[in-house]
């Protein structure tokens, strides 16, 4: 089916798409839910698939939802995300926030974070031996 959104900042006017729904069978339940490439899709349109980059040019996001169209029906079994407590109903290929995503968004300010604090020591440290030594080279005086 055709669907069409509004790109924001990126395009002036409404881009068309056509919208791949995608079903998949959840093995250990045996439920059948709709598949949303990631999280950003799903808030996005959550009666399609994939929602490609706005583009002007309709046949270039027609060859793209063809392909991944095309690459899902060779690719029987995939690997998705999905709710053991069927709390959603959406299942998800790929996931944009997992653990390494937490991970490197706490480590890495935090790595930031003491180094401000080990340069800032540093330089107390400096002060305190100048100050020192200056003491110590007026008693010697």
């Amino acid at each position: 089916m055709n669907c069409s959104y509004n790109c924001g900042s990126d395009c002036w006017r409404v881009s068309k798409y056509p919208c791949l729904q995608v079903y998949v069978s959840v093995n250990n339940t045996g439920r059948v839910s709709r598949l949303s490439h990631n999280e950003e899709t799903q808030d996005i349109s959550s009666e399609c698939f994939y929602v490609p980059r706005c583009q002007k040019d309709s046949v270039a996001m027609h060859v793209t939802i063809m392909n991944i169209s095309e690459h899902l029906k060779v690719n029987q079994k995939v690997p998705c995300y999905y709710d053991p407590s069927e709390q959603q109903e959406m299942v998800l290929l790929t996931r944009l926030y997992d653990h390494s995503v937490v991970f490197h968004s706490l480590l890495w300010p935090s790595c930031m974070l003491m180094g401000g604090a080990l340069i800032i020591v540093m330089v107390k440290l400096t002060q305190y031996l100048s100050r020192l030594c200056e003491e110590i080279g007026k008693i010697k005086r």
